[in-house]
Formats: structure tokens, sequence, C-alpha cells
């Protein structure tokens, strides 16, 4: 980041209820023998731009989590705060527990494979319009189908992405997308283009991958025996 003077925060969400990890909550599913929740918010504690973390939880890991982060000593977590029923809803809360800022990173907590690099190109790619998402370019053939299923067309797939986290925004570009809100949206930058501002793409990674079901678990666990640490 060119402006190592400015103040960078974290937020890292992990509140959903892991509905599709059959009966496994994967925020303290060990990892690399440590909560995943941890390993997807270590790069954030040990990349030094960043100046503070605020981890969103549900209500049955709140205390856990605390727990965790004073065993661990992160001195970056300021808060560990509730969720809500949507995502946006916890990503709303994080917002309201983060001290003054210039930009806001938010990552999936259920994503551990990010990394330094990462971090660093996002913050570099918003610093051009002050909304940067990481993404992958497509690589299977999309299809758009009706509510039966029959296929309505084939968009090209060289203008597809795949959308991960990290997603980086200038503060008072998130504050505002979240304080006129509308409707349900899957991801943060959604709400910064329905306010209008161009949200920049930077090149994420394929191993960059998202734990929602055992098998994601399963494959991560083998992903981290060769190249975790």
């Amino acid at each position: 980041m060119k402006n190592n003077y400015q103040k960078v925060s974290a937020i890292i969400v992990a509140a959903g209820e892991s509905q599709r990890m059959e009966g496994i909550d994967k925020v303290l599913a060990p990892l690399g023998g440590r909560p995943l929740l941890l390993q997807s918010a270590r790069a954030f504690q040990e990349y030094p731009e960043v100046s503070q973390i605020v981890l969103v939880v549900n209500s049955e890991n709140e205390n856990k989590c605390r727990h965790l982060v004073a065993q661990d000593k992160w001195s970056k977590v300021t808060d560990v705060c509730l969720g809500g029923k949507r995502r946006q809803d916890s990503v709303a809360a994080g917002l309201s527990h983060l001290s003054p800022c210039d930009w806001v990173i938010i990552h999936d907590g259920a994503r551990p494979f990010v990394t330094a690099d990462l971090i660093k190109n996002g913050l570099e790619a918003a610093e051009e319009t002050g909304a940067a998402i990481a993404a992958v370019p497509v690589t299977d053939t999309i299809k758009l189908a009706g509510d039966d299923r029959t296929v309505m067309g084939t968009p090209p797939r060289h203008n597809l992405w795949a959308v991960q986290t990290p997603q980086v925004f200038r503060f008072d570009i998130i504050t505002e997308a979240y304080r006129m809100a509308k409707g349900d949206v899957t991801d943060d930058a959604s709400l910064v283009e329905q306010l209008g501002h161009k949200v920049k793409i930077y090149m994420g990674s394929y191993g960059n991958i998202k734990i929602t079901t055992p098998d994601d678990l399963a494959l991560a666990e083998v992903l981290w025996s060769k190249h975790g640490s």
C-alpha cells in the first residue's frame, strides 16, 4: 500500500450457522492444529498495515472465540461481536464496532487460505476506485436457467469472475453503502455498486477456498498439509 500511514481495519465474518456442515461447527473446526477461524484471521494479525480486527460470530461461539483470542494473545483483535440473521447484518455489526479508520477489509471467516499478498493486492487495487474485490476467472461453462431448470442462455465465460474475499473499501464508502442498503445481497461490493461506485476486481487465488461443506474441510486439510504453516 502506498500510503502506509493510513489506518486499516479488518472485519472477519463468521456468524453463520454452518447449515451445510452436517453438524460440524466450521468456525471452530480444527485445521492445521488450530480452529479454522483463527487460521482465517491470522494473516490479518500478522499483516503490518492492519491495526485492528473485529471478529463477528454467533451467540453460540462468542465466549469460545473470546477465549481463543485471549489465549493466543492476538493484540489486534479489538472486539468479538455478535452477528445478525443475514451476512450483511453481521458486517454492519462489525462496522459499528470499528474505531475510526481509512480502509476496511472484509473477509469470510471460512476462507483460511488468505495470504499477505491477497491483502496487499486488495489495498493497492482499492486505491484506484475506493473499492476492490478478490475474484478469479470462471473456468467452467455457466448456464442461465429458469425456475424449471430449462437453459435460457450461456453467458460468455471470459466476462465471468467468481468473487471471493478479501473485499477492500474506503471507510466512508462502505459505511454509506450499509447506511443506504436496500434488499438482500450476498457480498459487500453489491451494496457499493448500488450507490454507483466503481468496484475494481483484482486477481484472487483458486486456492483461496471457502469452507462450506464437510468435503471442503477435508480438502482444506489436504491443502494445509501441503501449503499451510
